[in-house]
């Protein structure tokens, strides 16, 4: 016990998040919101990936040049030394959140580069005070979609029939401790 063990209202508060208990303690409902969160999530970002990474001609330019609000933050992308990485890393990086997500593997890893594109994606659409038309006042689907990610990082969603849980305890982990928290 620690010193600080002794005021803290839950006695497990006082051990690092990622060796706390199993994320299975939920209710048999909350697990299953979990995991749906998590695989709908997963299917978004796979789909988005599907129409970026199969089509050749795809561009994130065609996005990024119509942004009103930030236009000169997002302009720089759209420049044709960095347009070429700036398509790369959403491509990919939709393909890659949305297999972790449906894996359940790296989920707090995968959720967190989530959350960023789906601000990235908030600023891009804005004309202040709306979001992408008149019909959102300063909130869209995409501060939604941020809350549910934060939502499966809070909860641990890999470790709800995923494969955070299974890797956890494999002895790489044991060994390298440091690894810990990309599967926690």
């Amino acid at each position: 016990m620690t010193e600080w063990s002794g005021m803290l209202a839950d006695p497990g508060l006082d051990t690092p998040f990622c060796e706390r208990g199993n994320a299975m303690t939920e209710s048999t409902l909350e697990r299953a919101y979990i995991v749906f969160f998590r695989l709908a999530m997963g299917w978004t970002f796979l789909y988005a990936a599907s129409h970026q990474v199969f089509v050749p001609d795809w561009s994130a330019v065609g996005f990024l040049s119509h942004t009103k609000t930030f236009h000169d933050l997002f302009a720089v992308f759209t420049t044709p030394t960095m347009a070429p990485i700036t398509t790369f890393l959403v491509e990919y990086g939709h393909l890659l959140i949305g297999l972790s997500l449906l894996s359940g593997l790296m989920v707090r890893v995968s959720a967190s580069f989530g959350i960023l594109l789906m601000i990235v994606y908030w600023m891009a659409h804005m004309d202040f005070p709306f979001i992408e038309n008149k019909n959102n006042f300063l909130l869209d689907y995409h501060i939604v979609y941020a809350g549910v990610l934060g939502y499966l990082i809070a909860k641990r969603a890999g470790h709800v029939w995923g494969l955070d849980a299974w890797v956890e305890k494999l002895p790489l982990l044991a060994q390298h401790p440091r690894l810990r928290p990309l599967f926690a």
